[in-house]
């Protein structure tokens, strides 16, 4: 199967513009994993520290807005832990030369986009249709 030349009717990318999805990938998923870890330091950090020099009742406070804290941090956490998955999952579609193909038109993703969301699976235009 040969790509057409004309970008309106090309199937997929090129291994160079492979190689550069690869390496942006690559960048932001270290990033992400350096940003998981630092969150589990700070939650780890959040569960050592405890004071008990205060009164009870801003003590009742503190650990209100320590669990508080301490939930926000997990969901980033989460949050972090579902998008490193998401850019693992990127590099395998690179692997099997599915990369970049919108999964609901099988259209060629634009370049723009991909930069922009890397671990995305979908056109802007089949986003929008799901919207509806």
């Amino acid at each position: 199967m040969e790509d057409k030349n004309t970008s309106n009717e090309k199937t997929r990318y090129s291994e160079e513009e492979l190689k550069e999805f690869e390496e942006l990938i690559l960048n932001k998923l270290a990033q992400a994993k350096q940003e998981l870890q630092d969150l589990k330091e700070t939650l780890s950090k959040r569960n050592d520290s405890g004071t008990d020099e205060t009164s009870s009742n801003s003590k009742l406070l503190e650990d209100g807005a320590d669990t508080l804290e301490r939930e926000n941090i997990n969901q980033l956490a989460a949050r972090q832990q579902k998008f490193i998955v998401q850019l693992e999952h990127a590099l395998i579609r690179i692997k099997n030369g599915t990369y970049g193909i919108c999964i609901d038109t099988n259209k060629l993703i634009p370049k723009e986009r991909l930069r922009v969301v890397p671990h995305t699976q979908h056109s802007i235009e089949a986003k929008l249709s799901k919207q509806d």
